[in-house]
């Protein structure tokens, strides 16, 4: 909240020490507001914006809830009031076929079409229980951020707050102002939904990195930048897919993955990857020969294998977002 100034400060009439206080939730309340609108820039906005009103109305917080919650019902109307204005986010995959190597790009579609990725840092909190955090992970994985997307935004939130966060039905209904029946209503057709389009595609229980995951990601950044296609697709699972926002298209299996680049995707010869983490899971600042950014790379990882790899082409934004160089030193 660096941009509150001492003037907003004293016509707010807020104690001393409050803004510390709402600051020690903004992690959790930008993994709540990126599960709720599917990208980071957003979610990033309706954390300061919840904050802002947070502080400016902060004398009419009767105490009666905690701190917490109260800044949970604000994000919340934050958020649905988000959603209204703006088309439901998806992947490559939710909006079309597999294409084949052979198809032409197309001229790619606005950035507001897209789930987008977002690092680890920004949405997931240091230390904690360990079931804990493997929940938070696995509740910001690309699909299970895709699948919310398919719910009405406030099935959505009903969803993320009884399922994700384990608030209990009674405090859901005091955030929405509704009952506890309509809670427990939307919550089943959020499962109805969300059962009837299929479960997101499986991937290893979120869990510290392991010398068996690092060994992986070590030769999967082996046979990348050496442009060894073999050893790359050796890595991958049979059906694993490619997708490549700001683009429609998208590829499953091998042999298209392969094809792919060695032929449009040939541009990606004498690549360099720069470790990352982002969504839960490992991910990559890919750029071109000469140092040039050219995507983040979030890696899907199941038994062993990788099963996707998703790259985001917005370097303009995303680079900055997740504290990479605009140019790789050779």
């Amino acid at each position: 909240m660096s941009e509150l100034t001492a003037e907003n400060h004293e016509a707010a009439g807020a104690p001393a020490g409050v803004e510390r206080q709402m600051e020690r939730h903004r992690v959790e309340l930008t993994a709540y507001c990126y599960r709720m609108l599917g990208s980071a820039f957003e979610a990033e906005d309706a954390v300061q914006e919840t904050l802002v009103r947070a502080w400016r109305g902060y004398d009419r917080f009767e105490g009666r809830a905690s701190l917490r919650s109260w800044l949970y019902r604000i994000a919340t109307n934050v958020c649905l009031d988000m959603a209204k204005s703006s088309q439901r986010r998806a992947r490559p995959m939710d909006l079309a076929s597999p294409s084949s190597a052979a198809s032409p790009l197309d001229v790619g579609l606005p950035e507001a079409t897209w789930i987008g990725p977002v690092p680890d840092s920004r949405v997931l909190g240091d230390g904690g229980d360990p079931a804990e955090q493997a929940v938070a992970r696995e509740s910001v994985r690309l699909a299970f951020v895709s699948a919310l997307q398919r719910l009405a935004p406030r099935q959505r939130a009903v969803l993320i707050l009884r399922e994700v966060l384990a608030w209990r039905a009674s405090e859901v209904a005091d955030l929405l102002d509704t009952s506890v029946a309509s809670v427990n209503s939307a919550l089943q057709r959020a499962r109805a939904t969300l059962g009837a389009d299929g479960e997101p595609a499986a991937t290893d229980p979120a869990r510290p990195m392991d010398d068996a995951q690092r060994s992986l990601l070590a030769r999967y950044v082996d046979a990348f930048e050496r442009y060894d296609l073999d050893a790359l697709t050796a890595l991958l699972r049979e059906d694993a897919t490619l997708s490549m926002p700001p683009y429609r298209l998208w590829l499953r299996g091998t042999s298209e993955i392969r094809a792919w680049f060695l032929g449009t995707g040939s541009v990606c010869r004498g690549s360099r990857l720069v470790p990352l983490t982002a969504n839960g899971t490992p991910a990559f600042g890919h750029y071109h020969e000469g140092g040039v950014p050219w995507a983040i790379q979030v890696i899907d990882v199941s038994d062993g294998r990788i099963t996707g790899i998703n790259s985001f082409l917005d370097t303009e934004r995303l680079f900055p977002l997740f504290g990479l160089p605009d140019r790789l030193d050779p």
